[in-house]
């Protein structure tokens, strides 16, 4: 099973307001696993960068000013990203400015219940308690001390990372790879065996012989006194 855990930033919270994408990073899973294979890019918003923004993921203008625009990537994104889920962190922000983008570029739009949202599975998860990345980061264990600045292609591997707890943990993931498991859960180890036909146990005409000139050179031997 593909999927795409993907994360963008933006200059602003509305694409109607004239807000942009600056930045898409994906990370590829297959059967909830990271294959390594990724896809990440910076773009240029041909606008400017509002200061709220630039303190969110430091991506100024002046850095973004020689990077490709949204149509100038588009084809590679849509190519990477196939037909697969997409897990993303807040579904309901990224999709609509991704939509926005993909319409302006004449691109087919995609429905939104195409996103898996970890912010809801978190919220039913863990009601209460707070959602953001960095929380179920600190909840499960996962080390975002690279993360001072968020950057869509650091967001997307840490959300992986929280995505596969949210699922249960490393070994529900390795049970849902089909192996077998233990009551507990626990994979078990599968031994493979060659097959090897029975072996003879009657003795032959030659081991026989061999058996009766031993004995002649035993003195009084238990096998004679038994027979």
């Amino acid at each position: 099973m593909r999927e795409i855990v993907l994360d963008t930033e933006t200059t602003g919270f509305k694409p109607e307001e004239g807000h942009r994408l600056v930045e898409i990073g994906c990370i590829e899973l297959i059967n909830h696993v990271s294959t390594g294979e990724r896809f990440h890019v910076y773009i240029n918003p041909e606008r400017d960068m509002p200061p709220e923004a630039f303190a969110v993921h430091g991506l100024s203008a002046e850095f973004l000013a020689d990077k490709p625009v949204f149509n100038d990537i588009v084809a590679d994104f849509v190519a990477f990203i196939g037909d697969s889920p997409l897990v993303i962190h807040n579904a309901a922000f990224d999709m609509t400015f991704l939509n926005w983008e993909l319409k302006i570029a004449g691109y087919p739009t995609m429905p939104k219940d195409r996103a898996i949202d970890t912010l809801i599975m978190a919220r039913q998860k863990f009601p209460g308690s707070p959602a953001s990345l960095d929380a179920l980061c600190k909840r499960f264990g996962i080390d975002n001390t690279n993360r001072s600045l968020h950057g869509a292609l650091i967001d997307a591997q840490l959300l992986a990372d929280v995505y596969l707890e949210l699922l249960g943990g490393r070994q529900a993931g390795l049970a849902l790879a089909g192996g077998p498991v233990s009551a507990t859960g626990v994979p078990v180890a599968r031994i493979e065996r060659p097959h090897r036909d029975p072996r003879p146990f009657t003795a032959s005409p030659e081991e026989l012989a061999a058996h009766a000139e031993l004995l002649k050179k035993l003195k009084n031997p238990l096998w004679l006194a038994e027979s």
